[in-house]
């Protein structure tokens, strides 16, 4: 079938269309660096690190460089770092492995927020429905986890309490050590998800006092598929699965070898140009966001407004409904999201934005920038010669 000529207006507007990624909470592009560490061990370094002999002790060295890498970037030592498939798995490995050393008797508790991560929430979820009790503490107008409502859910039968170190919607930074200082008085383990914050702002797990880390390389210009658990010296856990000696036992299975040191690669220069990048990327943001609140009537800023992740603006658009937004910013060439990736196609509206309180007339018109180490001003330029005319054409729509 023959396909119809473009106008020429339309001609135009996809001659004029450039590509603008601003979703790099939900991943970002592997950095050439990593990418170049990673190609010896897909081709003619493939021993396997567990064989004793040399092919696979030269690869096994490579896989303790990067638990080194990893562990430097978040303040541990290498022991406490063991790798597996992502941030999902950590999560799970972390909470489910806490709750498992203790009898399923309704007894022993979890306590978690209200805004974190799916991957904790349906794990804790899961829990309660299998011999454990949950409290779910909620939060502020800026997401942030309210300390008091963590005070009154411990008790002396608390096995873990798993908040999340920076959100991945509205990027609000939450109190971890305030709250773990609370848990570790009553006996309870600390876990939290740093996903989105390791890489991104400084982490150091002896400083927020936490006993469990999650962190994820894809979210750091690393691979996907592969992640870590910190586990801090002299805690035990159940492993999630069972099998050889991997990982001293900690998660079986023969190592994502290529992953893994792509991703120590990764945590290495994240933590070199930390400082550097988080002052630029959070310079982009501010930028973008005194543009638009400026430029575009009845939106509003949703997250904390300093205590917040530097590359991350989440902005609530008032009139609009469901998906649109979006998928107009995706035709004009500009990637973004209105939250979670993990939640990406749901019908409902946030639970994170709910749970802090937003009006539904706001919940229901969110955008997500997330900023990266490749985005330019000239892209922020782009986003606001594009988005006022997106938005007025999609409030001139009237609701279904």
């Amino acid at each position: 079938m023959a396909t119809a000529p473009r106008s020429a207006p339309d001609a135009a507007m996809a001659q004029d269309i450039r590509r603008v990624y601003l979703d790099n909470n939900a991943t970002t592009r592997i950095h050439p660096d990593a990418l170049e560490a990673m190609l010896p061990y897909l081709g003619e370094h493939y021993g396997n690190p567990s064989s004793g002999h040399w092919f696979g002790r030269s690869v096994r060295a490579r896989i303790e460089d990067a638990r080194e890498q990893v562990a430097a970037l978040i303040g541990a030592q290498p022991s406490e770092v063991f790798f597996c498939s992502g941030g999902t798995e950590s999560d799970n490995a972390a909470i489910k492995g806490v709750a498992w050393n203790h009898p399923r008797d309704g007894k022993r508790q979890v306590i978690t927020s209200a805004v974190d991560h799916p991957a904790v929430l349906n794990t804790v979820r899961y829990l309660s429905e299998n011999g454990y009790r949950l409290s779910v503490v909620g939060v502020d107008k800026y997401g942030m986890a309210d300390i008091g409502a963590v005070d009154a859910a411990l008790d002396s039968a608390t096995a873990v309490v798993s908040v999340m170190h920076a959100n991945n919607e509205v990027g609000t930074i939450q109190p971890v050590r305030e709250i773990a200082q609370r848990a570790k008085a009553r006996g309870a383990l600390v876990h939290t998800d740093a996903i989105q914050s390791a890489g991104k702002i400084p982490v150091d797990v002896n400083d927020i006092m936490v006993d469990l880390l999650s962190i994820s390389a894809h979210k750091i210009h690393g691979p996907k598929g592969v992640g870590a658990l910190y586990v801090r010296k002299g805690v035990k856990i159940h492993p999630l699965i069972t099998g050889g000696s991997h990982e001293r036992g900690m998660r079986p299975g023969t190592e994502n070898v290529s992953g893994i040191i792509g991703f120590g690669k990764a945590c290495e220069i994240a933590r070199k140009n930390l400082v550097k990048d988080s002052i630029r990327i959070k310079s982009l943001r501010d930028e973008l966001q005194k543009r638009i609140l400026e430029t575009i009537p009845s939106v509003r800023l949703n997250g904390h407004p300093e205590k917040r992740l530097p590359g991350t603006l989440n902005i609530g658009i008032e009139g609009v409904e469901g998906d649109a937004l979006p998928i107009q910013c995706d035709m004009h060439g500009i990637a973004l999201s209105t939250g979670s990736a993990c939640s990406s196609g749901s019908p409902e509206p946030s639970y994170v934005l709910l749970a802090m309180g937003i009006p539904a007339t706001v919940v229901r018109g969110l955008l997500r920038f997330s900023f990266g180490r490749e985005n330019t001003f000239e892209d922020i330029g782009y986003v606001m010669e594009r988005l006022p005319k997106i938005v007025s054409a999609v409030r001139s729509v009237p609701p279904l």
